[in-house]
């Protein structure tokens, strides 16, 4: 699995994907747009040292970070609530994962750039989660997939 985390503000959420990302082996996790990187105090605190282990990169754009998983043949895979995403327990194989802003999601030019758009169903009525926490539940529904 690939992680692309794109325009995530909070450094404190950064840290908690990349320990998420440790936990459950994400081959590597591209940072993007305004996401913050290491080495920072706010991202080491909630990181706990998985900021050291998980391999991560800054590309220009998150465009070329598509690209680049594409290339590897991923499937690019949106985490977005919203019509005609599947439940992510539907998808499997190689897949890369976008993350998106904590208040404005996923932007529509790089949710148009993606194969598929998957949500973690909520029965309750704020069908909102923080992109750490969503990151941690949608990393282990595809950990349960991929051998």
């Amino acid at each position: 699995m690939i992680v692309i985390a794109h325009n995530i503000r909070s450094l404190h959420n950064v840290g908690a994907i990349f320990r998420s990302c440790d936990a459950f082996g994400v081959e590597r996790l591209y940072l993007t747009g305004f996401t913050g990187t290491p080495p920072r105090l706010e991202i080491a605190k909630t990181a706990l040292g998985s900021e050291d282990r998980v391999v991560w990169e800054k590309p220009t754009n998150v465009f070329e970070a598509i690209g680049a998983v594409r290339r590897d043949g991923y499937t690019v895979v949106a985490l977005e609530n919203g019509v005609g995403a599947r439940a992510i327990g539907s998808i499997g194989g190689k897949v890369a994962l976008i993350l998106g802003n904590e208040v404005d999601g996923i932007e529509s030019s790089v949710l148009s750039s993606c194969d598929e758009t998957v949500e973690i169903p909520m029965p309750g009525q704020k069908r909102s989660l923080n992109v750490s926490v969503a990151t941690g539940i949608a990393l282990f529904v595809l950990s349960q997939k991929t051998p």
